[in-house]
C-alpha cells in the first residue's frame, strides 16, 4: 500500500496532468495537505479518521492569522481559510476513494459556515471616470512609447468590462485577436472553453492598440520598457494598473480586475439579463457561485417594495 505522502504526490499530478488544474492552484493543495499531514502523523490511508478530522479543526481554528510574507497577527485563521484546507482535503479523499484505498469517506468532512460573501463594486459614474482615464492621459501624451502603453491600458479596461474576463484569461490572449467577429472563445479555470464577446468600444480599443504595436510578440498584451525587452503582462501589472487608473479617477473604493468582473455581472442582471446566461459568461461551474450577485441587483424585488409597501400612509 502507498504511504500518503506518496498518493498526494500522485494526487497533485492528476489534478494537474488529468484535471486540467493551474500551477497555482497545484501549488495550494500541496500546502494544504503537508500542513494536514504534518499534523495528522500518519502515513496510512486508514489512518485518516473522523476523531482524526475535529481534532485537525479544532487546531485550525486556533491557528494565529499570518498576513502574507509577514508575522502572526492578533485574530486566528478566517474560516473562509479554513475551509481552503478542508476542500484540498476532501479533494484527495475522493482521489483515493477513486482508487478504492480504504480511508475516510470525503462526504465525511463538512466545511465550516461562513459569512455570506460581500461585493466590492463601483458606481456608474465611478466606471465611467475609470474607462476614460487612459483616453485623458493619452490626450496629453506625445511620447510614442507612452502612447502605446496608454492604448494597451485603455484595451484591457474595455475588453474586461465587455467580457467578464479574469484576469488571468485576459492576460493569456494573444495579438491574432480575430477583431472582425463580436465573439471570442477563451480557456477559462479547468481548461475549460467558454465564448465572451466583444463590444463595439472593446474592439474599436484593441484595434487602435494593435496598429500602434511595432514588435512581433505573442501575447494580446505586453509589457516593457523598450520593444527589445518585452513580455507578457501579467496578473499583478494589470492589478497595479488599474489601482493607479482608480486613483487617478478619484476612486476611493477598492479597484480590482475582479472588481470589473462583479461590475459586468451586475451590469448583465441589472439589465434583465437571466442568471443561467450570466453563469455561462462568467464561467462559472457552479450557480451557486453566480447567485452572489442577484442580491444587489433584484429589481423585481425592488419594484415590488415600491408598488405594494406603505400604499395606506402615502394615501
Amino acid at each position: 500500500m502507498a504511504s500518503l505522502a506518496e498518493l498526494k504526490r500522485e494526487f497533485l499530478e492528476y489534478i494537474e496532468i488529468t484535471k486540467g488544474r493551474s500551477i497555482k492552484t497545484v501549488e495550494n493543495y500541496d500546502h494544504y495537505l503537508t500542513r494536514f499531514l504534518q499534523f495528522a502523523k500518519t502515513d496510512s490511508p486508514a489512518g485518516i479518521t473522523d476523531a482524526l478530522i475535529r481534532e485537525f479543526r479544532l487546531w485550525l481554528n486556533r491557528q494565529p492569522a499570518r498576513p502574507a510574507g509577514g508575522p502572526a497577527g492578533n485574530g486566528t485563521l478566517k474560516r473562509k481559510t479554513q475551509n481552503f484546507y478542508l476542500i484540498a482535503l476532501r479533494a484527495f479523499l475522493k482521489y483515493m476513494a477513486k482508487r478504492d484505498i480504504k480511508t475516510l469517506q470525503p462526504e465525511k468532512i463538512e466545511l465550516a459556515k461562513v459569512a455570506e460573501r460581500s461585493l466590492d463594486l463601483i458606481t456608474v459614474a465611478e466606471l465611467e471616470r475609470l474607462m476614460s482615464a487612459p483616453s485623458e492621459a493619452l490626450k496629453k501624451e506625445s511620447d510614442p512609447d507612452k502612447q502605446r502603453k496608454l492604448l494597451r491600458d485603455r484595451a484591457m479596461l474595455e475588453l474586461l468590462f465587455s467580457t467578464g474576463l479574469r484576469v488571468s484569461e485576459l492576460c493569456a490572449l494573444n495579438s491574432d485577436i480575430d477583431l472582425t467577429r463580436d465573439e471570442l472563445s477563451v480557456r477559462g479555470k479547468g481548461e475549460k472553453v467558454r465564448v465572451v464577446f466583444l463590444s463595439e468600444r472593446a474592439k474599436k480599443a484593441v484595434r487602435e492598440y494593435l496598429k500602434a504595436r511595432n514588435d512581433m510578440e505573442e501575447a494580446l498584451f505586453v509589457e516593457g520598457r523598450s520593444a527589445k525587452k518585452l513580455h507578457r503582462i501579467g496578473p499583478r501589472d494589470v492589478q497595479l494598473k488599474l489601482k493607479a487608473y482608480a486613483a487617478r479617477a478619484g476612486i476611493t473604493s477598492k479597484v480590482t480586475p475582479h472588481v470589473l468582473r462583479h461590475v459586468f455581472a451586475t451590469d448583465l442582471l441589472e439589465n434583465g439579463a437571466d442568471l443561467r446566461s450570466v453563469q455561462a459568461l462568467l464561467g462559472h461551474a457552479n450557480i451557486q457561485t453566480t447567485q452572489i450577485y442577484t442580491h444587489v441587483t433584484d429589481k423585481h424585488l425592488r419594484d415590488i417594495h415600491h408598488t405594494f409597501h406603505g400604499k395606506r400612509r402615502r394615501t
